[in-house]
């Protein structure tokens, strides 16, 4: 039933021995890969502003709100089978992880061939919802459909790299990352500035860099020597397995869904001040994306740390895994939020370089920079509720904290008051909502868990 953990140079001990140290060197790659991620899109954004103009610009970034609320949703059940499989590795439990591997790469698979109809199907018919311009439709449309056909090799990539972050491999992922980064690069040069194609082109890139990602990152489960090794002859959904990463991951899903359709309204706020200030928002928008990735971490090696922990039934050192990621969410954004801000016109300028579109970029960095050590804080407590298989509550209330607070002030403050200014201050507003509800649901649930654990003593 259990075994020995034989752990290689890549694996972190989450269980033993000091925490703060292997937080920062579980989350430095993670905050690394994800902003490779981000320059997969930003590199398309500043290939396009620079080479194609600023039609092509706000095409591919009124896309983005858009296709994060179409993927966040697969994207959130791998957060299920990472949570799986954090606590089936750390209780040894060899048989019970491979059975999760195996089902949660073919979840991906499926998933993500299911995600090229819904991106050929419904990319246009959502663009027109949104009230996108008409001078900007067309390329916007073009450029969804092409990058929904690479969505099979997204989520394999990013289910298989949250296997390896379950047992604290967040290093590899990041060499796989920058292989397809740098590809992605060399091809959006090569398509749009020798081919003239485009965001076609830029599209295109994307697709490609991705298949490379995911076909490394499978590579290393198959030629892996552990529990957690890939066969293809054994891919198949196991239902028992399903239903326990559905339990934790749908709801977080759900709710990364929700908050982006919330992002989804605000840019057809956006869109009603007209392209200039699309433009300001699809530049700062990627400034910001920045911040978001470096919480997100934290917030994943959170519910790493506290699903390993809670698999061999540590307690007391979830609560201090707990404790040390707000310190570590504080600090990262204390300096990069702010950093963002004073440098935001010089950030600005290396997607643009009017001057109109830097006004409304900063307009908009103002508010959401400077406080965004309060996104990272709301983020960490569900992060540590759904490593204890605690996922239903911590959604509903993000949701209602978040979605609720900006669709009162989309619909009813920023009509009185139309501002890019008075549209953005819903931002710290609504994390600050949130923040409180979930430090309300942790506190009881952590309370029902150490009952639960006197009682077993």
């Amino acid at each position: 039933m259990s075994s020995t953990i034989k752990r290689n140079k890549y694996e972190i001990d989450m269980c033993n021995g000091t925490i703060m140290d292997k937080l920062i060197s579980f989350s430095l790659p993670l905050m690394l890969s994800g902003i490779l991620q981000l320059m997969f899109n930003a590199v398309d954004i500043i290939v396009i502003g620079r080479f194609s103009g600023s039609q092509s610009l706000a095409a591919v970034g009124s896309t983005t709100a858009l296709i994060n609320m179409f993927t966040n949703l697969f994207i959130g059940i791998s957060l299920g089978a990472n949570v799986l499989s954090a606590r089936f590795y750390a209780a040894g439990k060899d048989k019970e992880m491979s059975e999760t591997v195996h089902t949660a790469i073919t979840l991906a698979l499926i998933s993500g061939i299911i995600m090229v109809f819904v991106g050929l199907i419904f990319a246009k018919p959502v663009l027109e919802l949104m009230d996108t311009p008409d001078d900007v439709i067309n390329l916007s449309t073009l450029y969804m459909r092409i990058y929904f056909m690479g969505m099979p090799f997204f989520m394999l990539y990013n289910y298989g790299a949250s296997i390896l972050r379950a047992v604290g491999d967040t290093k590899r992922p990041l060499f796989y990352l920058i292989v397809a980064g740098i590809a992605n690069a060399g091809l959006n040069m090569c398509l749009v500035i020798i081919f003239h194609l485009g965001v076609a082109g830029v599209a295109i890139g994307t697709v490609i860099s991705q298949l490379i990602s995911s076909i490394l990152v499978l590579r290393c489960l198959y030629r892996s020597e552990t529990s957690y090794q890939l066969r293809f002859s054994k891919l198949k959904i196991q239902k028992e397995y399903l239903k326990q990463i559905f339990q934790v991951g749908i709801p977080a899903g759900i709710q990364s869904t929700v908050i982006n359709f919330s992002n989804v309204l605000l840019q057809s706020s956006v869109n009603s001040f007209g392209s200039i200030a699309m433009a300001g928002y699809t530049a700062a928008n990627n400034i910001f994306g920045f911040l978001y990735v470096t919480v997100n971490a934290v917030t994943q090696a959170c519910m790493s740390f506290t699903s390993q922990n809670y698999g061999v039934g540590k307690w007391k050192r979830m609560d201090r895994v707990l404790i040390d990621c707000l310190i570590l969410s504080f600090v990262a954004m204390m300096i990069l939020g702010n950093s963002a801000y004073f440098f935001g016109p010089k950030l600005l300028t290396i997607y643009t370089s009017n001057s109109k579109v830097i006004q409304c970029g900063m307009e908009i960095l103002l508010y959401t920079t400077v406080t965004y050590f309060l996104c990272g804080f709301m983020d960490l407590f569900p992060g540590a509720l759904r490593g204890m298989g605690r996922s239903g509550v911590p959604m509903i209330l993000s949701i209602i904290g978040t979605v609720g607070t900006r669709i009162v002030w989309i619909f009813w403050i920023f009509p009185n008051h139309r501002s890019l200014d008075i549209l953005f201050i819903s931002y710290p507003a609504s994390w600050i909502i949130t923040i409180v509800l979930q430090v309300i649901c942790y506190y009881f649930v952590r309370k029902q868990l150490y009952a639960k654990m006197r009682a077993e003593a």
